[in-house]
């Protein structure tokens, strides 16, 4: 992978490990030679993996609809910066520049972003890799929801094994390298292992 988009919150959370584990994705992004496109902030778990990043002179693309292209949010020292109109184009822009998907811990912008990436993949318009880094057993509840849904009859397996959980940056990198996706026939949501 040579580019992948990073979703997180715009507030570091109340526990240290949050910012920690930006650090330590923005390191391996860094040593790696891994682009990161992100939302183009300067606060929160955005700003702490962009200015870890550029510590190291790594590269980075912000996109940032207009609406949120303020003084006070938008990142300065991201060179390259894609200001676009809404949300929706944001997401858009984002999935045509990376190779894969990383969500962190956030809000309701951060599940909005990682549901959209799963299932840009669950109806086969993508292959790539679509990952979480669950610290501190951030994402349990929403992966025991996953659950319930395959339970309860609105999930394939095969749909939910689309996400890869790691609970470090190494792991998780490991995982999202070996991806592979799977056959889909041209039926939607018939999968062919």
């Amino acid at each position: 992978m040579k580019k992948v988009v990073v979703f997180c919150g715009s507030s570091l959370g109340f526990n240290p490990i949050y910012k920690e584990a930006a650090i330590e994705l923005g390191n391996y992004f860094a040593n790696n030679q891994i682009g990161l496109v992100y939302g183009g902030g300067k606060i929160g778990m955005m700003g702490t993996i962009a200015d870890t990043i550029l510590a190291h002179n790594g590269e980075i693309i912000g996109v940032i609809p207009q609406l949120l292209e303020k003084e006070e949010v938008v990142h300065a020292g991201v060179e390259e910066m894609i200001v676009c109109k809404t949300m929706s184009e944001r997401k858009v822009i984002m999935s045509q520049l990376v190779d894969g998907y990383i969500t962190l811990p956030g809000g309701f912008g951060t599940l909005d972003e990682l549901f959209e990436a799963l299932t840009l993949s669950q109806l086969y318009i993508e292959q790539k890799p679509v990952g979480i880094l669950n610290v501190n057993g951030f994402f349990d509840t929403v992966l025991l929801q996953l659950d319930k849904m395959i339970e309860e009859g609105f999930l394939k397996q095969t749909n939910r094994d689309m996400l890869i959980v790691g609970t470090s940056v190494e792991d998780l990198m490991q995982k999202m390298n070996a991806y592979k996706a799977p056959k889909i026939t041209g039926v939607i949501n018939k999968v062919v292992s």
